[in-house]
């Protein structure tokens, strides 16, 4: 893209004033700041005309999982079908790493976050070994996606390549960066991070799909034969990845996506609870949680919306495609961004002043028509690193680290 053509893309959506500081950049400043123009995707900017909108939804209904004690029994069934689709290569697996450690006071991506004690075990080794597991017991290398971001992809594959993947087959590791998305005060005017660089972030969890496919990374997985897509966010170092028997589960359940939950363990505990909304899955956010629903029993007297997901998620790559086709929404996130004042000096807000722009795998979920949430013992599968003190935090996660018998 040159300068005309970034300026017409920039007029069209109001956003000239990016290119107030071009003359002064370095002809390599230059170049990467026409590139970003290129590769941002500004009609996201749309989406402020419903800031302050109040939030509706539908009919919300609850949804049955298929809990730990109906799993059981058909515990060796499932997993012999999850064991035979990963064998036959139709198994692929997402992890969503596009972040960075900053709530943990790291400046490197939060992958990198060692949570050793005794010897430095980081998050995305936690992540392969667990997926080395699947490995060794069905005997086939299953192809990994790592989704970055234009803010630690270089440092994430200059790290892995570093650990030698942490021994996982480096031929079937494959790297794809997160589109990101523009941020911008509360008018849609998008700011400077500094005179060459406009202010972005990776354009949330919903986006990972369209990223996979705008790089090619779909096509090629498609074209070796991937059907499931298990996907998962790099904070939880006990996500069992590509787990065969919720493999078979949600195979045998003949549904399109499949949820991993687990039972809240207070009535507001902040994990998005599952459910039916207009008689399609959906999830609701624990920060729309009304008292009702929350007090709400179902027929056997126990919380009807008392399973919340944990961001594992197994995606049939044919209804992905699909979703392709539509548009997701774009939610408004108040954030604090830094930027550039109109004397050309950086600011760090103390306080939110203005909007990033984010899809969300929940409404992903609400696009398909049929989902099995599938229910895991929290205490095996579910640390996630929020904090770094207190609740969900990195202090907890260790802990449950050595319950599960893994050395820090």
């Amino acid at each position: 893209m040159n300068y005309q053509e970034a300026y017409q893309k920039l007029e069209k959506y109001g956003q000239t004033h990016l290119l107030k500081y071009y003359e002064e950049l370095t002809t390599a400043s230059q170049e990467k700041l026409l590139s970003q123009i290129e590769e941002t995707d500004f009609s996201v900017l749309s989406a402020i005309k419903n800031s302050g909108a109040p939030c509706t939804r539908g009919k919300i209904t609850p949804l049955k999982a298929l809990e730990i004690k109906d799993i059981e029994p058909r515990k060796a069934e499932f997993t012999a079908l999850g064991i035979e689709a990963i064998r036959a290569g139709k198994v692929g697996a997402v992890i969503l790493a596009g972040g960075m450690g900053t709530r943990l006071g790291s400046d490197k991506p939060k992958g990198l976050y060692n949570i050793g004690l005794n010897k430095p075990v980081y998050i995305f080794q936690r992540l392969i070994e667990n997926l080395l597991d699947v490995v060794e017991q069905t005997g086939t290398i299953v192809p990994l996606y790592i989704m970055t971001s234009d803010k630690n992809n270089d440092e994430t594959i200059a790290f892995m390549k570093e650990h030698n993947y942490f021994g996982y087959d480096k031929n079937n590791v494959t790297f794809f960066k997160q589109e990101m998305a523009p941020a911008s005060d509360y008018n849609g005017k998008v700011f400077l991070e500094e005179k060459g660089l406009i202010a972005s972030s990776p354009n949330g969890n919903g986006g990972w799909y369209a990223s996979m496919d705008k790089n090619g990374v779909a096509k090629a997985a498609k074209a070796r034969g991937v059907e499931w897509l298990n996907i998962f966010n790099v904070d939880n170092p006990l996500q069992r990845i590509a787990d065969p028997c919720f493999v078979g589960a949600t195979i045998d359940a003949a549904c399109v996506v499949g949820a991993k939950v687990v039972h809240k363990n207070t009535r507001d505990e902040k994990v998005g609870a599952i459910c039916l909304e207009d008689g399609r899955p959906s999830i609701v956010e624990y920060y729309d949680m009304t008292d009702e629903l929350m007090d709400a029993k179902d027929e056997n007297g126990n919380p009807a919306y008392g399973f919340g997901v944990i961001m594992n998620y197994l995606f049939k790559v044919k209804s992905l495609d699909e979703i392709l086709e539509k548009k997701l929404e774009i939610h408004l996130v108040e954030k604090k961004i830094p930027y550039l004042n109109d004397e050309s000096k950086p600011v760090n807000p103390t306080e939110p002043n203005g909007y990033k722009y984010e899809m969300l795998a929940l409404d992903m979920i609400h696009q398909l028509d049929s989902c099995l949430p599938y229910e895991v013992v929290r205490e095996y599968e579910f640390a996630p690193i929020k904090n770094l003190t207190g609740v969900d935090s990195v202090e907890s996660a260790r802990e449950l680290c050595l319950k599960n018998g893994i050395e820090l």
